[in-house]
């Protein structure tokens, strides 16, 4: 079943890369007291997720946290080296939690996996954003195969 505005965000564990190396952090630890922006991309480095989507985020950062977002988060199915790199490659710095989903167990559970194999990427995450508050799906943004609109940081501007 997939989530839907109203629901609790299911309890999974992260990875990000902390100073000592990678640490786990749960979605009680990412999520909890918090409004947060979180959009999920099939693949760090891929053009799209590259060019637009991560960008997009990063140049409405101050915006979204001027209307209330706490913390704005980019989740993908890669490991926490990759997801490190491609953050540093985009200079996130501080504006953006780089979150690993390396097995894909989060995407799974909210029910927005998607099967890249006919493009040699195995399981992944579809392109989706949301905005919870405390845990809870306020903004539920997924998109259609192959388009990039509503997951894009101006239209959650729009909606908050």
């Amino acid at each position: 079943m997939t989530i839907k505005v109203g629901d609790r965000l299911p309890e999974a564990t992260l990875r990000t890369m902390g100073p000592d190396g990678p640490q786990a952090k749960t979605t009680g630890e990412i999520f909890g007291g918090k409004t947060v922006a979180l959009f999920a991309v099939p693949g760090a480095f891929t053009p799209t997720c590259s060019a637009r989507h991560l960008p997009g985020f990063l140049d409405h950062a101050k915006e979204l946290k001027g209307k209330g977002v706490d913390l704005i988060a980019c989740v993908a199915v890669n490991d926490v080296f990759v997801m490190d790199a491609w953050g540093k490659a985009q200079g996130v710095g501080d504006d953006i939690l780089m979150l690993s989903d390396g097995n894909g167990e989060f995407a799974k559970a909210l029910g927005l996996e998607l099967d890249g194999s006919k493009f040699g990427m195995g399981a992944r995450s579809q392109r989706f954003s949301l905005v919870a508050k405390d845990g809870v799906v306020t903004q539920l943004n997924v998109e259609a195969g192959g388009e990039f609109r509503v997951s894009a940081a101006d239209y959650m501007l729009e909606q908050l």
